[in-house]
């Protein structure tokens, strides 16, 4: 375990003991094959070029992902998603989904739909995933290819989705909201409910990028809503701010201002799950790259990091006066854009307050308290 970067942040070494009571039971992994995408998405925490031999080159390999499947299903593992980046652009895609489907574990898939070709439909087919998810960036070429900025990738996304739905395979459609694409987002969400009418969902926070990489971050940031306009799109959407509505006593939850312990993970980070990464790094949640928080499963095996890692960093207790005075006893938790992990990627620190978040929980406490 390297030293803290943080400096206010407790690492208590954890007995046996405890390491044994606290024990969790694993049910699924995320795991992001690739870090390289065809797409260069204006949003994007994670994309690296298609073409990225480096990146490429870091992948995990067909043997690699066996090992970790195999301990994965040995500590309980029963359901997989597999991201990227873009998943298909994996040459050994297929070798990389049978494997997994032969352990017994149940498969998702998020793609950009845009490289589905009949012989991934006839795959899906055989051998059924449990869902596949895709995003719908716009319903119009322009809009598309200004979040996509890659020229016909709009007609390449329609043909792969009208594969997929032509299928009837298990096919979920969802957007983020963006600067780039906010005029079209009721078009987007009627678009998407038209063609699966049980599940639709957008998603208006944009994480910032794993790899720190600040210029992209400032793209980042020039897409992202204000308070006020995801308030306003969320009640715009019946269905979302009628399930805001209903849960308000979860949401707003007085009680946590009484909370006294300093303990950053409020989350369920770790406890069910955990994300691999392209390269083999273990994390508690695809957002928690802090490097007290990560260990590379090329170095170790996923037992000592599950049984070992986990408790510790949940373990993890803060000594920053602003944080535990403001965000640890904020009974608007569950309305907030605020973990420890998005916290570490917008400001180096784990237990550090973001104003923006603040501001898009109190904005939406107005809006639930007015209905």
């Amino acid at each position: 375990m390297k030293k803290s970067y943080v400096t206010s942040l407790r690492l208590p070494e954890i007995p046996l003991w405890e390491r044994m009571k606290a024990k969790r039971g694993l049910i699924s992994f995320d795991y992001e094959i690739t870090a390289r995408c065809n797409l260069n998405c204006r949003h994007c925490y994670i994309n690296l070029e298609a073409g990225d031999k480096e990146a490429k080159k870091q992948e995990l390999s067909l043997r690699e992902i066996e090992r970790i499947a195999d301990a994965a299903v040995s500590l309980g593992a029963v359901w997989c998603l597999l991201s990227g980046g873009e998943p298909l652009l994996r040459e050994d895609f297929r070798e990389i989904y049978l494997m997994l489907k032969r352990k017994g574990l149940l498969l998702s898939i998020f793609t950009n739909a845009t490289l589905i070709r009949e012989e991934h439909v006839r795959l899906f087919k055989e051998y059924p995933p449990r869902g596949i998810e895709v995003t719908v960036y716009g319903v119009t070429e322009a809009t598309y290819e200004n979040v996509t900025r890659k020229p016909g990738s709009f007609r390449a996304f329609r043909k792969g989705l009208d594969l997929l739905l032509a299928s009837r395979l298990k096919v979920r459609l969802k957007t983020m909201g963006l600067r780039t694409n906010i005029g079209e987002l009721p078009e987007i969400a009627a678009f998407c409910r038209e063609r699966t009418k049980d599940f639709f969902r957008f998603d208006p926070f944009l994480q910032l990028r794993f790899d720190l990489d600040e210029a992209r971050n400032e793209e980042i940031r020039s897409e992202r809503l204000t308070p006020e306009e995801i308030v306003a799109l969320e009640k715009s959407d019946r269905e979302r701010f009628h399930a805001l509505e209903e849960n308000c006593d979860k949401l707003i939850v007085p009680e946590f201002e009484r909370l006294t312990c300093g303990h950053i993970l409020h989350c369920g980070a770790g406890l069910r799950n955990f994300t691999l990464g392209y390269e083999g790094t273990f994390r508690l949640c695809s957002s928690l790259w802090h490097p007290d928080c990560v260990m590379n499963l090329r170095d170790t095996d996923l037992r000592d990091a599950w049984e070992n890692l986990v408790p510790r960093v949940r373990n993890m207790e803060s000594g920053r006066k602003d944080f535990l005075e403001r965000c640890r006893v904020c009974s608007l938790v569950n309305l907030c854009l605020w973990c420890a992990a998005h916290a570490y990627l917008e400001t180096g620190e784990l237990d550090k307050p973001v104003d923006y978040f603040c501001r898009v929980a109190h904005a939406r406490e107005v809006a639930l308290r007015k209905t």
